[in-house]
């Protein structure tokens, strides 16, 4: 089986479907490792037997230096793919240089890249939004989509029911896209 490896930052909640969907059914998340050791997910990945690793980003003087430990750590892991999912860090081009990975994000890229994707999304006077699944590159949110899907805004949406929409199509594209890129590697 296809080995993944997890990054997260915290509730979780995509990592958990991953362990659902994905886990010991088409490949083995092999370790799951966050920045916040206070994330939520921690609980979520070691209920299911997965390793975590905690790599706290505050005890490392600049990103690169963060992002050093990061990569040695998935390194060790050796990973036929790294998932971040809900992973809150800007990576430098010491991680996205070495290691092979994609992103989630809860917009129809290039749309609203960054942080605060789902509020800006919501507040925007666009009609058709969505999520996306990219392949990480030296550019934040930049890389080449590897799967989008989207839904039309109804004109009574509260950011509630916008987040629950947007939550519900993370949790169905994530999987398919790491299936079909395990697949064809």
């Amino acid at each position: 089986m296809k080995r993944i490896v997890a990054l997260f930052s915290g509730e979780g909640t995509n990592l958990a479907n991953l362990i659902k969907k994905i886990h010991h059914k088409h490949a083995l998340i092999t370790c799951a490792i966050t920045n916040n050791p206070n994330a939520a997910g921690i609980a979520k990945a070691r209920a299911a037997g997965i390793p975590v690793e905690i790599c706290d980003h505050t005890e490392y003087e600049s990103r690169e230096a963060y992002d050093a430990a990061l990569v040695e750590m998935i390194r060790e892991c050796d990973p036929d793919l790294v998932v971040l999912c809900g992973f809150m860090r800007i990576l430098t081009p010491v991680f996205t240089s070495q290691i092979r990975s994609i992103n989630l994000h809860p917009s129809l890229l290039p749309a609203f890249k960054g942080a605060r994707a789902i509020e800006r999304s919501f507040e925007s006077d666009e009609k058709v939004c969505g999520v996306s699944v990219h392949w990480v590159t030296d550019e934040l949110d930049g890389g080449e989509i590897i799967v989008q899907r989207s839904f039309t805004k109804s004109k009574d949406e509260t950011l509630e029911s916008f987040t629950a929409k947007i939550r519900s199509i993370e949790h169905e594209i994530l999987p398919l896209g790491i299936m079909s890129l395990l697949k064809d590697s």
